[in-house]
């Protein structure tokens, strides 16, 4: 196991009050033939000097300096460029690893020649408390089969997989955020086997994250959608693959028809009319064919066959879910 290089990627944007333990993770692992990829996305505060230091005490971290920021995807994919290791992971810049993590993962790619995807244990840390991400039990699943539960993120997306595999599908950064999610569901799909570790994966939960954020670029998940689509299409998926996808875009569409409605007004103007005007013309473009049935044809979730109908349907919906408090 030694002998294994694994390519560990780093995006780094200000993130100078937790870069330490980030990267003292990655040196304490106890599978220490390692590439720590780290690439600074133009940051203001001290994060590429702390880099540097890093890189002077040990050979294995590697800095990519970029002139522009340029968000998360880019600067992966940057490193992804240069990655040597038989495995590639990420790991943000506020998180951090358990010891053996990486062990763990590489055991079970050598257990099991036909794996190409490891996931680890994630496990949520906030303020007071930590929890672990609930997964169905499994040993292995199908590629299709991962993709499926990755939809709804029944499993999630924070995994080892083998360089080729990542190489042949780079970082999707058609958008700033969320883009990448279409990534990790290309590489399950075109895995043989998707298996699981014990190592731990710590995902610090804070109010700087986007996704805990009442930001504008929320939006950005509807323009993900149809650039995971595209690329759908481009590999020439089955119609069932295509029919579970755009089914995905409209569950998409409305929970964000959600966040429009209880949050449009904490938007500055500009934004709340952006974000209108983004789901107006996405719905336009859902295929209704496509469209599996079930919870697509419940109120709420009615494609609708006009914009002005769809958007009563949602403000009704989401006004009775607001009296009863299940509005999130």
């Amino acid at each position: 196991m030694s002998s294994t290089k694994v390519s560990v990627l780093v995006a780094v944007y200000n993130a100078e009050k937790w870069l330490s333990r980030c990267l003292d993770s990655l040196l304490a692992q106890t599978h220490h033939d390692l590439q720590i990829l780290c690439i600074d996305d133009a940051s203001t505060d001290g994060s590429l000097a702390l880099l540097r230091r890093y890189q002077q005490q040990d050979e294995r971290v590697q800095v990519i300096a970029l002139s522009e920021n340029h968000g998360q995807a880019y600067a992966r994919n940057q490193g992804l460029k240069q990655a040597n290791g038989d495995y590639v992971c990420f790991l943000d810049a506020d998180d951090w690893y358990s010891p053996d993590a990486l062990e763990q993962a590489v055991s079970v790619f050598q257990q099991y020649d036909d794996t190409d995807c490891v996931l680890f244990d994630v496990d949520y840390v906030y303020p007071h408390r930590s929890e672990l991400y609930a997964m169905p039990s499994f040993t292995s699943l199908t590629g299709q089969e991962a993709f499926r539960l990755s939809l709804d993120w029944t499993i999630h997306g924070v995994y080892m997989v083998r360089r080729q595999l990542h190489q042949r599908y780079p970082y999707d950064d058609t958008c700033r955020s969320y883009s990448d999610d279409n990534t990790t569901r290309l590489h399950y799909l075109a895995s043989r086997s998707v298996r699981r570790c014990q190592g731990v994966y710590h995902y610090l939960q804070h109010s700087a994250s986007v996704t805990h954020a009442c930001d504008v670029r929320r939006f950005d998940f509807l323009r993900a959608g149809e650039s995971m689509k595209r690329q759908l299409q481009a590999l020439h998926m089955d119609a069932d693959v295509m029919r579970l996808w755009e089914t995905q875009r409209m569950l998409t569409l409305v929970d964000l028809y959600m966040f429009y409605h209880c949050h449009a007004h904490e938007l500055p103007p500009g934004d709340a009319a952006y974000g209108l005007q983004e789901l107006k013309r996405v719905w336009a473009t859902i295929e209704p064919r496509l469209l599996i049935d079930g919870r697509t044809r419940k109120f709420g979730y009615r494609l609708m066959p006009t914009w002005t109908l769809f958007r009563l349907q949602e403000w009704l919906y989401f006004t009775l879910r607001g009296w009863m408090g299940k509005n999130r």
